[in-house]
């Protein structure tokens, strides 16, 4: 179909930074795709006064970028214009009114994606035919407010487990099924109308033309699932946020598993999710790869225990690498990777697999026989 490049993009985009008791970092990356449709946008401290919250966000465009690159510029200001929010963000954590300010908080968010939806409608043209879903969480001194439209993905790790996930619309769930119906749509090949894979989005204007019909009972709604949990600040780790490019290889549990694993090597996030879009590559992702990384006070820190066996994990795979390639001159690095993932290798990260290494395993090659990884990457061969 010409989506797909003859070899993958693999140089990243990184921000990082630090701030109301929070860490976050993020990576993304083209990969195979021909264009890069994701966008991201991370705020600490955000105006109208919230000085103490926090906003992240990715976005997932298809079709084209212009609607992911403005939803990532304009949705934040598009909620904390909402006066639901403003009037009630700043006293959602009282004792008093507390719930009824969190469902006018939960209002406003709403409130913000369908007015971002509506203006757009206006500004772009004809034309264009993107999209983009959007998945984004609010962190306040005591709340995480979790929005999400489409089939981007957050997840909150509490006390070593997945504690909560958005769910993902997908035409063929029956509420999403039966509104697409409703608009005299169909859902063919589990897409609507047998085109398009996600059932709520931003953007996407000629599935919103049925009149007759309000913008939340159109072919493809805009309106975000919201979520809202209490913060625990012994048990909160992390939460994750990332496209479907992520989700597609790796399922709740891995990805989360896997970071865990690495907050206890290495405190660099940046380092993380690079490795996290790196892995996803390896095991098998064609599409843009994006993840939002954000640590609680409560994360995982680095363990001397868990620095050694990686260490132990890299002098490892270092002698088998060294030993397979004692056995002749035209060994190639498929040829390692196939007799690795033969073995029995102890202390490979958990939910990455030596997936997780292969970044390792080609320098280690590359050390060893520069002019062999040239030529395969050069080829596509290695992938």
């Amino acid at each position: 179909m010409g989506a797909f490049l003859d070899k993958p993009k693999t140089d990243k985009y990184n921000e990082n930074g630090s701030g109301n008791g929070l860490r976050y970092s993020l990576s993304s990356m083209q990969g195979w795709r021909i264009e890069m449709e994701d966008a991201h946008c991370a705020v600490l401290g955000l105006p109208q006064g919230l000085e103490d919250w926090s906003f992240f966000a990715v976005f997932d465009g298809h079709a084209g970028a212009r609607v992911s690159a403005h939803c990532a510029e304009n949705l934040l200001d598009s909620i904390t214009q909402s006066e639901e929010f403003c009037k009630n963000a700043n006293s959602c954590d009282l004792s008093s009114n507390a719930q009824t300010n969190v469902d006018n908080v939960k209002t406003g968010i709403r409130d913000g994606f369908l007015r971002l939806d509506e203006k757009m409608r206006s500004l772009i043209s004809g034309e264009d035919k993107s999209g983009s879903t959007a998945v984004c969480c609010l962190i306040s001194s005591h709340h995480i407010f979790i929005a999400n439209c489409g089939d981007s993905r957050a997840v909150l790790s509490r006390d070593k487990k997945v504690m909560f996930s958005t769910l993902d619309h997908k035409p063929i769930n029956p509420v999403e099924k039966e509104r697409i119906q409703n608009a005299g749509g169909s859902v063919m090949i589990q897409r609507v109308n047998g085109s398009l894979a996600v059932s709520r989005a931003l953007g996407d204007f000629e599935y919103k033309q049925v009149e007759g019909k309000g913008p939340c009972e159109q072919l493809v709604s805009p309106e975000p699932e919201i979520f809202v949990e209490k913060r625990d600040n012994e048990l909160d780790e992390f939460l994750i946020l990332a496209c479907d490019g992520v989700w597609d290889v790796m399922s709740n549990d891995e990805l989360c598993d896997f970071v865990r694993s690495r907050l206890f090597v290495s405190d660099n996030l940046t380092t993380i999710c690079n490795e996290v879009v790196d892995t996803c590559l390896y095991k098998g992702s064609r599409d843009n790869m994006s993840i939002v990384l954000v640590t609680f006070p409560g994360a995982p820190k680095v363990s001397e225990e868990a620095v050694r066996k990686e260490r132990e994990l890299e002098n490892y795979l270092e002698k088998k690498i060294t030993g397979i390639l004692e056995q002749g001159d035209q060994v190639e690095l498929l040829h390692v990777m196939q007799i690795l993932s033969e073995e029995e290798i102890p202390n490979l990260p958990p939910g990455g697999g030596l997936s997780a290494k292969r970044s390792f395993i080609e320098s280690v090659f590359e050390k060893l026989r520069p002019k062999a990884v040239d030529n395969e990457n050069g080829h596509g061969s290695s992938w």
